[in-house]
């Protein structure tokens, strides 16, 4: 039940939703208990209908679909304070809410859990050599498809590209395994490093060193092309390779070239450039190279806790309590 100083609110995105009700299991419900909600989803088709009736909304809870907000948002909706972001990257449209210093929060660090935990069990395997033993027992049919040299976890080391919500998230997810992380990320600091309990490193002793390489690199303009034929080339035995980051990040002519050369190596890629792969990509025949659809991301079940997230974010900026998650124009320019 609302009260007469409850804030007018929205809902911002495609309805259904694709990977599941994020504002579904009773979060809608929560978000009406603590506002004035507007009674219909706005989407991008039926904004202009419903603008005259928008006047008053003083807070937007939104998901993927969300509009990039133009003029007409702004002046249909002159009382905008606040966007609560119940999904990830939200670089498509963050700009002209920061410009307009409207506070915009993000649930991008619960977002990054379930990559996080895809890495964590991709790293695993690969340490066990799942990968390449499987690969080689389909092809031998008999118990020598394991006869080469697999690591197991004890004492192995992992590379990490990149430390910000979903590297560090895998970084803690690791801290339980006997392995030492080695990290790169022009953004470590000394002091961050030992609180993370990682060597820094430069980007090609990540890959002359490591068992597992594991891509968290942001997608930024300055990163596109980062990974190229000397890095992979450098690859130890029976190396890993995972992608969770952006296809851009890597130079693909190269990796295929490496790859086709050196089938010891494993490339797990959850994204690509484009998505999917051209037709006529090698990436779908390679042996050692496994391509998943960009399942990363929160899906089904999970999706509930993005809107959990945002709706607690709202009740501590509507009691002036300091934010955990806001977006603001510093964090933007780290954000991939």
């Amino acid at each position: 039940m609302t009260s007469e100083i409850s804030k007018k609110s929205a809902l911002f995105y495609e309805y259904p939703p694709e990977d599941g009700d994020v504002f579904g299991s009773g979060r809608r419900e929560r978000v009406e208990g603590l506002t004035d909600l507007y009674p219909v989803v706005i989407t991008g088709d039926n904004f202009e209908e419903h603008a005259a009736a928008l006047g008053e909304v003083e807070v937007i809870f939104a998901t993927w679909g969300i509009p990039s907000f133009t003029e007409r948002h702004f002046s249909a909706m002159p009382n905008l304070q606040a966007v609560f972001y119940a999904a990830g990257n939200v670089k498509s449209f963050a700009e002209p809410l920061t410009k307009r210093n409207i506070t915009l929060v993000s649930a991008w660090d619960i977002n990054a859990i379930p990559v996080a935990e895809m890495c964590l069990s991709q790293i695993l395997l690969s340490l066990r050599g799942y990968f390449r033993a499987s690969r080689r027992y389909s092809e031998l049919k008999t118990h020598e498809a394991k006869s080469f040299s697999r690591s197991g976890v004890n004492g192995e080391t992992i590379g990490l590209i990149g430390l910000g919500k979903i590297g560090t998230r895998v970084r803690k997810l690791l801290s339980t395994y006997p392995i030492k992380v080695i990290a790169n990320d022009p953004f470590l600091t000394d002091e961050r490093a030992s609180e993370l309990d990682v060597e820094s490193t430069s980007l090609n002793k990540i890959f002359e060193r490591s068992s597992v390489v594991s891509n968290h690199i942001p997608d930024l303009q300055s990163t596109i092309g980062a990974l190229d034929g000397s890095h992979f080339s450098a690859m130890r035995e029976g190396a890993t390779f995972i992608n969770t980051g952006r296809g851009a990040q890597i130079v693909e002519a190269d990796l295929i070239e490496v790859l086709q050369n050196r089938p010891d190596l494993t490339a797990l890629l959850d994204v690509t450039l484009p998505e999917p792969p051209a037709s006529d990509s090698p990436l779908w025949s390679l042996p050692n190279v496994v391509i998943s659809p960009h399942i990363g991301g929160t899906v089904g079940d999970e999706v509930v806790r993005l809107a959990d997230c945002v709706i607690d974010e709202y009740e501590r900026w509507n009691s002036g309590e300091p934010l955990e998650y806001e977006i603001t124009v510093e964090v933007l320019a780290t954000m991939g």
